[in-house]
């Protein structure tokens, strides 16, 4: 029997937790592809947690095969962001880089539906396209908010933010 080791970059400690993230932004038809697990009320850009010795668009390739059994093209980086949140009564730091992506149109699209549910270990995952715009961002809660007012305007070089969301158990 094989032994599954966890390579995937975090840290605890007893109140904080440190992770490295990379994210993707997709867009098709005006709208920008989000999940979330179904028992949060927030949503998030598709992506997941690095691994030790894995280049981060090899991060965002991995988690896009894995979650959506597509080959996505990570294209430039976009944001890096040290974020800071409390939630599930711990403080986060983390380390997040956000890529502009492409997936191939074989996936789904659908203006409001859910287009793709998949058991991610312990976590039950959907996805869903939303508007593309600040406004329709904003309802859907989906830190780091900064990405809400910028999603107009994507940078088209790289900045580096260090940003405080708060507290996530609130929302």
């Amino acid at each position: 029997m094989a032994k599954i080791i966890d390579n995937r970059i975090r840290i605890k400690q007893k109140t904080r937790t440190f992770q490295m993230r990379v994210a993707g932004l997709a867009f098709r038809n005006g709208h920008v592809l989000v999940h979330r697990a179904v028992h949060e009320k927030f949503w998030t850009f598709p992506g997941g947690r690095a691994e030790v010795g894995e280049a981060s668009a090899e991060t965002l390739k991995r988690e896009m095969m894995e979650e959506l059994g597509l080959d996505a093209k990570v294209d430039r980086l976009l944001w890096s962001v040290e974020t800071f949140f409390h939630y599930e009564g711990r403080d986060w730091h983390e380390f997040g880089l956000y890529y502009l992506m492409h997936l191939p149109d074989t996936l789904a699209f659908h203006q409001s539906d859910i287009i793709h549910r998949i058991q991610d270990g312990k976590n039950a995952l959907e996805f869903k396209w939303a508007r593309a715009t600040s406004d329709a961002l904003k309802k859907l809660d989906i830190p780091p908010y900064f990405i809400a007012d910028e999603i107009d305007n994507l940078p088209q070089t790289a900045r580096h933010l260090v940003w405080d969301d708060g507290n996530l158990d609130d929302k």
